[in-house]
């Protein structure tokens, strides 16, 4: 039997198989308001055998947006856009859907990748004032981030408990908060961002206290049925920044809060890294983290092979892998790694003819 495709509990919600579709970025909304490109892009992935699908990062407050273009839960309008594009992939699909809750800090208000990426400045059509951890820019000579102060704190705490909220009414199963890739949290927590002399900054508690805020936060305000959980980059690949033996502690203490499961990723936050790019290049991060916490943990980062990651589950280094660019190119990636594990996927009636490949012992009834 495959273990890729057993089930999987992340806390109250059951999975069917232990393939997750990442938070992938679609730079496709207008002021936050999910478009028609949405309904395409979901209903594909919702119709690929996955055991669940995460939608984009998505952001809190309009500030909080990497682009001018990101996906927003901030507002009644966000809420209702995203709620007709939900009602079209359920109508086909039976795949759990959750969100990734993000805010982007300092490397927030830039162009869309393919009309360059770079950062806008306040006051350039689709700019604004971005805020951070500390006044430390993302680039040398990248725009200055104005340091959040405890009002501003506040103020982003809330925002994700509204942003739940709002994902609790949509009928959302899942919440994933972005805590990776150098957006906000992950700025406060790493001390190569993070320069703060209050509560927020300094030790490893206080760096990691806006996040463990904003996960009770997000706990307390969404119902029970939902799972809640947390993303992190589990190293920023430079010297004397955040690291594994930091994000151990971390996930220890999200545990302790009832944390649903832990998606790990690495870099993100400093153009300094140097990142060994190769096959499950941060999947020993994850299985390092796994060892030390019984909490679900999902690896993510060239899983590229049905064989590659069946051996991940199998050999305990996590307990879910997650596929981003590789299931773009490939949106039936689970019905290959099921042909090929003797595994069966759910599907929809309408492909069952999708002969001359003999696909009948493929899906689930």
């Amino acid at each position: 039997m495959s273990h890729l495709f057993s089930p999987l509990a992340l806390g109250p919600l059951s999975l069917r198989n232990r393939i997750v579709i990442a938070p992938m970025c679609q730079y496709s909304a207008q002021q936050g308001c999910a478009t028609d490109w949405h309904t395409i892009h979901l209903g594909n992935l919702a119709q690929s055998g996955a055991g669940l699908l995460i939608l984009e990062a998505t952001a809190v407050l309009p500030e909080g947006r990497i682009s001018w273009a990101d996906l927003g839960l901030w507002d009644d309008a966000n809420e209702a856009a995203l709620a007709t594009v939900l009602e079209s992939v359920r109508r086909w699909s039976p795949m759990p859907l959750g969100v990734q809750l993000a805010h982007a800090g300092r490397k927030a208000s830039t162009a869309r990748p393919w009309d360059g990426g770079g950062p806008i400045a306040p006051g350039e059509v689709h700019g604004w004032q971005v805020m951070a951890a500390s006044a430390l820019p993302f680039h040398a000579d990248g725009p200055l981030p104005k340091a959040l102060d405890e009002a501003g704190i506040d103020a982003v705490v809330e925002a994700f408990a509204a942003a739940a909220r709002r994902a609790a009414r949509l009928g959302l199963e899942l919440i994933e908060i972005h805590a990776a890739h150098g957006y906000l949290l992950h700025q406060f927590l790493s001390p190569l961002s993070n320069q703060r002399s209050d509560a927020y900054g300094g030790s490893l508690e206080n760096r990691m206290r806006l996040l463990l805020r904003v996960f009770d936060a997000v706990r307390a305000a969404v119902p029970v049925r939902m799972a809640v959980g947390v993303r992190i980059s589990a190293t920023d690949w430079v010297e004397g920044g955040w690291d594994v033996a930091q994000s151990i502690v971390l996930a220890k203490a999200l545990e302790a809060r009832g944390n649903d499961f832990l998606h790990v990723s690495s870099g993100g936050l400093d153009a300094r890294q140097q990142i060994p790019v190769g096959p499950g290049y941060q999947v020993p991060a994850a299985a390092a983290i796994r060892a030390e916490i019984g909490t679900p943990v999902i690896a993510v980062g060239l899983i590229t092979e049905p064989a590659q990651a069946e051996a991940i589950i199998d050999e305990g280094q996590a307990d879910a892998i997650a596929l981003a660019r590789g299931i773009l190119y490939d949106p039936r990636w689970p019905w290959h790694a099921a042909a090929e594990l003797g595994a069966k996927v759910h599907a929809a009636p309408q492909f069952l003819r999708c002969e001359p490949h003999d696909v009948r012992g493929l899906f689930e009834g």
